[in-house]
C-alpha cells in the first residue's frame, strides 16, 4: 500500500508556513488571467465563439501585407502563393493538437510544453523562443504604424514608435477582461477597411488580376522554383509560433459538453490552426497590392502597408478622405495585435523568470521589459531587414512547435509514451525531459546552420524543412529511447480526487491553497509535502526551500 500522501477531501490545514516573499502580490494579479497556471472553470464564462472572436481578433496585424509583398517582389506571384500555402498547411497542421490541447485542458502553451517532453524547467528555452517572436512582431507592428502615423499625422519615425508603444499599456493591464471587448468591438470596423479595398479594385479594374498572375519578381523569371519556394515559405513559417497567443486566449474556453461539442470544435479549429487560413489570404493580398503599388507608384513603396491601402483607397474614394482611412486601418490592426503581443509576451517572461528565481516579480514589469525590446528593435530600423530577421527566427520557432504537436499527437495518443493527462505543476515533472529538449536543440541547431549557408548554398533554402523533419522523427525516437521515463517524476499528486470528471474535463471540485489560503480547482492544486493540505501550482513555483514541494516517487 502506498505510503505517499493523500487527501480523500479539503483537509482541515495546519497554520501556514511563512509564505515566499511576494506570493500576496503573485495571487491576486494572477487571478485576473490566470497568468502562469490553469485557468478554473469558475472563471470561463465565455461562450465558445466569444473566445474564438476574441482569439481571431489578434490576426489582425498588418505584418502579413509586408511578408507577402516581401516574398512576392523577391521570387514572384506563383512562388510566393505556393510558399504561403506550403507554410499554412504546416501551420494547420501542427496548430491542431495545441490548440485542442489548450482548449481541452486550459493551459497555455508553456505549461503544455512542460508535459510535453520539455520537463519542468526545459520549457524555459521555449518560453525564451516565444517571448522573443512577440517583441519581433510587436516591433514590426509598431513599425507599421509609425509609417502611417508619419504620412498622417506628420510624426517622424522615432516619435511614432515611441507612441505605438506606448499606447498599448493601459489597455494590456487588464488581462482578458478587458482585451475580449477590444477585439470583439473592433473586428467589424477592421473587417471593411481591409476587405473593401480590395473587392473594388478587382471589380472595376479586373486587368490587376492579370498583372498580379503575371509577375515574375525581382530574383526570378516568373517560374516556379523550389528554392525560391522554400525561401518564402521559411519567412512565413515564422509565424508558427503565433498559435502560442492563440491558446492564450482559447485556454478560456468553456467545457466540452455533449450538448456544446459542434460549437465547441468549430470555435476551437477557427479560432486556434484556422487563424492561418486568414494568414495566408492577407499575405496574398500584400502580393496583390504590391503588384498594384508597383504599377502606380513604384516599388520602393510596395511593402509598406499604408502604402499599399493608401493606393487602394486612392482608387476608390475622395483624395482627402484617403490617408485619414489608411491611417485608422493601420492603428486599429497595430493595437488589435500589439495588445496580444505584449500580453503573452509578458506572461512568458513572466513565467520563465519565475521558475528560475522563485520568485514572482509581477507581470507588469515584463511587460515594460517586452516593450523594451521591441522599441529597441523599432529604432534600429528592423522593418529594413525583415525577411532576415524571420527567416531565421522560424528556424527555431518550427522546431519548437514541431516537437510539441508531434509529442500530442504521437507521443501521446499513438505510442502511449507520454502521459495522455495535461501535467504542469512543480514537483510532478522532470527538470528536464530529454525527449523534447533533444529533439529541439537538435533540430533548432541544424536548421541555423544551414539557413547560415554552413552545410554550402544549394541546402539553406531547405532549412526550415530540416527544422521539422528533424523534430518530428526524433521526438518520437527519443521518447522510444528513453521509454517515457523522463516525463513524470511521480504520477501521484497525492489527491484522491481525479483530475477529470466523467466528461474528461478539468474537475471543477475546489481547494483550498496551504500557503496562499485562496481556493483553487483541482488541477492547478497538489498535495504538501509537509502538512495535510494543498498547496496551489503558484505557490510551489515560488516556494524556495521545497518545504511544499512534494518527493520523487521511489
Amino acid at each position: 500500500m502506498s505510503t505517499e500522501p493523500r487527501l480523500a477531501e479539503v483537509a482541515e490545514p495546519e497554520p501556514a508556513q511563512q509564505a515566499a516573499p511576494g506570493t500576496d502580490q503573485a495571487v491576486k494579479e494572477t487571478l485576473e488571467d490566470y497568468t502562469l497556471r490553469f485557468a478554473p472553470r469558475s472563471y470561463r464564462r465565455w461562450t465558445p465563439m466569444v473566445v474564438a472572436t476574441t482569439a481571431l481578433g489578434g490576426i489582425a496585424y498588418m505584418a502579413d501585407f509586408s511578408i507577402g509583398a516581401g516574398i512576392g517582389l523577391a521570387h514572384g506571384t506563383g512562388n510566393a502563393l505556393l510558399a504561403i500555402a506550403v507554410a499554412a498547411v504546416v501551420i494547420f497542421v501542427t496548430g491542431f493538437p495545441l490548440a485542442y490541447y489548450g482548449a481541452r485542458y486550459n493551459i497555455d502553451l508553456d505549461l503544455i510544453t512542460r508535459g510535453s517532453g520539455f520537463g519542468y524547467f526545459g520549457s524555459v528555452l521555449t518560453s525564451v523562443i516565444f517571448a522573443s517572436f512577440t517583441f519581433i512582431f510587436f516591433a514590426l507592428e509598431g513599425s507599421i504604424m509609425a509609417q502611417g502615423l508619419k504620412l498622417g499625422l506628420g510624426l517622424p519615425l522615432w516619435l511614432g514608435y515611441l507612441v505605438s508603444t506606448l499606447m498599448v499599456i493601459p489597455l494590456v493591464i487588464y488581462g482578458m477582461t478587458a482585451l475580449s471587448k477590444l477585439q470583439v468591438w473592433t473586428t467589424p470596423i477592421w473587417l471593411l477597411l481591409m476587405v473593401g479595398p480590395l473587392v473594388y479594385l478587382v471589380a472595376t479594374d479586373p486587368g490587376t488580376v492579370d498583372r498580379f498572375l503575371a509577375y515574375a519578381g525581382t530574383d526570378g523569371d516568373g517560374g516556379i522554383n523550389t528554392a525560391s519556394v522554400l525561401l518564402g515559405a521559411g519567412v512565413c513559417l515564422s509565424l508558427i509560433a503565433q498559435i502560442g497567443e492563440q491558446i492564450d486566449y482559447l485556454r478560456f474556453m468553456p467545457p466540452k459538453t455533449e450538448e456544446n461539442k459542434r460549437i465547441w470544435w468549430t470555435a476551437v479549429v477557427m479560432a486556434g490552426p484556422g487563424w492561418v487560413v486568414l494568414g495566408a489570404l492577407k499575405q496574398a493580398i500584400g502580393v496583390f497590392l504590391a503588384v498594384y503599388i508597383i504599377a502606380e507608384v513604384g516599388a520602393s513603396a510596395a511593402p509598406e502597408p499604408i502604402q499599399q491601402f493608401k493606393g487602394a483607397f486612392d482608387a476608390m474614394m475622395p483624395s482627402w478622405l484617403v490617408v485619414p482611412l489608411a491611417v485608422v486601418l493601420v492603428v486599429i490592426s497595430q493595437i488589435k495585435i500589439n495588445v496580444t503581443n505584449a500580453y503573452s509576451g509578458s506572461l512568458a517572461w513572466t513565467n520563465s523568470f519565475t521558475r528560475v528565481t522563485r520568485r514572482y516579480p509581477g507581470r507588469m514589469v515584463f511587460v515594460l521589459v517586452n516593450l523594451g525590446f521591441a522599441l529597441a528593435l523599432m529604432e534600429a530600423d528592423m522593418f529594413s531587414f525583415l525577411n532576415g530577421i524571420l527567416g531565421f527566427y522560424s528556424n527555431c520557432a518550427i522546431a519548437w512547435v514541431v516537437t510539441v504537436a508531434t509529442d500530442i499527437g504521437i507521443n501521446k495518443y499513438l505510442l502511449k509514451l507520454s502521459p495522455h493527462a495535461p501535467e504542469f505543476r512543480r514537483g510532478m515533472l522532470y527538470a528536464v525531459n530529454p525527449v523534447g529538449v533533444v529533439a529541439f536543440v537538435a533540430a533548432s541547431g541544424l536548421s541555423i546552420a544551414l539557413y547560415f549557408h554552413a552545410l554550402g548554398d544549394t541546402l539553406q533554402p531547405y532549412s526550415p524543412v530540416a527544422a521539422a523533419v528533424i523534430a518530428f522523427v526524433l521526438t518520437p525516437l527519443m521518447a522510444v529511447v528513453t521509454k517515457g521515463r523522463y516525463y513524470l517524476r511521480r504520477t501521484d499528486d497525492g489527491i484522491a480526487e481525479p483530475l477529470l470528471d466523467e466528461d474528461g474535463n478539468p474537475s471543477a471540485v475546489t481547494y483550498e491553497c496551504h500557503v496562499c489560503r485562496q481556493q483553487f480547482e483541482r488541477p492547478d492544486v497538489a498535495a504538501c509535502r509537509t502538512h495535510d493540505a494543498v498547496v496551489c501550482s503558484l505557490c510551489l513555483s515560488t516556494d524556495k526551500v521545497g518545504d511544499h514541494v512534494l518527493p520523487a516517487a521511489v
